[in-house]
């Protein structure tokens, strides 16, 4: 039972991220390769705080989402003078440079030994101590992010989102502060991502910088794209197959010195295959395909 109620928790993180990294993807158009550094960062911050000044869960999950928005914003800032394939170079320096700094500021991060001995989150009184209630915050957590998500997406801010898409030429013509809102949605994302890695850190109670590496972000991307960019249900429904997809091959006898390899070649062959024949995915509005 534990073993299907961690499942159920990673789900619940995946869902978090691939959402609040839809977007800045799949309704601003942004192809992001930073939503694992965003990630990264809630992660430590929490751990950090909590290790280091033992505060309370809640104070840490709030200075993760400020200090993640304000580093979103810093990304957010250079797509103001570039695009397309440039950008996304651009947050692939990102992700580099903040993994970077997790793996080499030993004296601070850990570095590649990690911080261990997070302690478990106590809120109001009440200690998140078991697979049930890490589960149920877990979950809140993805209500609120999709509630706050599909208010955005359906709201006059989300369609302007979609018109920058499309065409920011148009956007701009109509009036609208183009970069404003560019940068303002990868502040919400960026913060997005950090409830996350909170909750990852919490949960874990152990941190590295090879959980927030470019595979990760690739993985995030991935949940998008197969799911469909440009509809918060689709990153829902490919979180859910993608996380339980890996776990299903170990009951297929296949051998755990190639598991790791098998699930790459999965994840990408699905891109490929979506690529090709389904470029806006299961359930998507918005093709990478021009």
């Amino acid at each position: 039972m534990e073993y299907l109620l961690h499942i159920l928790i990673l789900i619940g993180i995946y869902i978090i991220l691939s959402v609040s990294l839809n977007l800045i993807v799949g309704y601003a158009g942004l192809l992001s390769i930073a939503h694992a550094a965003f990630y990264g960062v809630g992660a430590y911050v929490a751990a950090l705080l909590a290790l280091k000044f033992n505060s309370p869960f809640l104070a840490n999950i709030i200075c993760a989402v400020i200090l993640s928005g304000l580093l979103g914003a810093l990304v957010g800032i250079p797509s103001l003078r570039i695009r397309d394939d440039y950008f996304a170079i651009a947050t692939f320096a990102f992700q580099v440079i903040t993994f970077s700094i997790m793996n080499n500021w030993v004296s601070f991060t850990g570095g590649p030994m990690g911080l261990p001995g997070i302690p478990q989150p106590t809120i109001f009184g009440l200690e998140i101590n078991t697979h049930y209630r890490f589960l149920f915050l877990v979950c809140l957590l993805c209500i609120v992010t999709f509630w706050i998500c599909h208010r955005i997406v359906n709201s006059p801010f989300g369609r302007v989102l979609k018109a920058i898409r499309e065409d920011e030429v148009f956007a701009q013509a109509m009036g609208k502060n183009v970069a404003s809102y560019k940068v303002l949605v990868f502040v919400i994302g960026a913060g997005m991502a950090s409830v996350a890695g909170v909750m990852y850190a919490y949960y874990i109670s152990f941190i590295d910088p090879t959980s927030f590496t470019v595979m990760e972000s690739i993985f995030i991307i991935s949940i998008v794209i197969i799911g469909g960019a440009g509809n918060i249900w689709g990153s829902v429904l490919a979180a859910v197959i993608l996380v339980i997809l890996p776990e299903a091959l170990r009951f297929v006898g296949m051998p755990s010195a190639i598991a790791a390899n098998m699930r790459q070649i999965i994840y990408g062959g699905l891109l490929v295959i979506f690529m090709l024949f389904r470029p806006q995915g299961f359930i998507g509005e918005y093709s990478f395909k021009k």
